[in-house]
């Protein structure tokens, strides 16, 4: 996917005080008829913040063979890059797991997800491995079959908005190798942004694989 990742400089209005003192001398400050001695006057200036400069991701890659799995999986879209996340939240934690509870299947890997547009609106599926395929599959849902293909994987740690870094250094990869996709990419995250307490964890510290399938 694409995201605007460079960082924008916004202007605040800082009040400057000028203080205009008396002068016994009229040709010292020169004053209309509107501002009297010792008047306290107020003018708004424009200054520029410092650009904020993020650190650069840690993107590992590696050639490797991607395990057989079933994924269940549901389709939805979001209109922009931030309401994405809210959007897996309620698909993992809420919808897919009632699914899987109610057709006791079990979990067997963490949260996957294929995306199908790299700009707004962004189409994507969202999914859970899981053990076996359900007797019939729920409404609104469908399965995807991982094989043991062979894969290139980014190993991306870092501010997620910055994870288009790892897509070009996959695309790079399979240019310098000579090499073809012939599935959509998709992401795996290893690990859960949220700690125990439900705060953000390091972005550092949180893992996220990029998955190309090639031949």
């Amino acid at each position: 996917m694409n995201y605007k990742r460079t960082p924008y400089a916004k202007f605040l209005i800082l009040p400057l005080i000028i203080t205009i003192s008396a002068c016994n001398n009229a040709g010292d400050i020169k004053t209309n008829g509107d501002i009297k001695s010792d008047t306290v006057v107020k003018t708004a200036i424009k200054r520029e913040e410092p650009a904020i400069t993020k650190k650069a991701p840690v993107i590992n890659i590696t050639d490797t063979i991607s395990i057989k799995q079933i994924v269940l999986c549901i389709k939805d879209s979001a209109k922009t890059s931030d309401r994405i996340a809210n959007k897996l939240g309620q698909i993992y934690g809420v919808k897919l797991a009632a699914i899987i509870k109610k057709n006791r299947l079990k979990i067997t890997g963490v949260p996957m997800a294929w995306y199908k547009s790299q700009k707004a609106p962004f189409f994507f599926e969202a999914g859970l491995p899981i053990d076996k395929k359900p007797a019939r599959l729920p409404s609104g849902t469908s399965i995807k079959q991982i094989g043991q293909d062979s894969v290139v994987v980014a190993h991306f740690y870092g501010p997620y908005d910055l994870t288009g870094q790892a897509y070009t250094a996959l695309q790079d990869w399979m240019k310098d190798h000579k090499k073809k996709a012939i599935q959509p990419p998709y992401e795996v995250y290893v690990d859960d942004p949220m700690d125990k307490n439900g705060k953000l964890k390091d972005p550092y510290k949180v893992r996220t694989d990029i998955i190309f399938t090639w031949r």
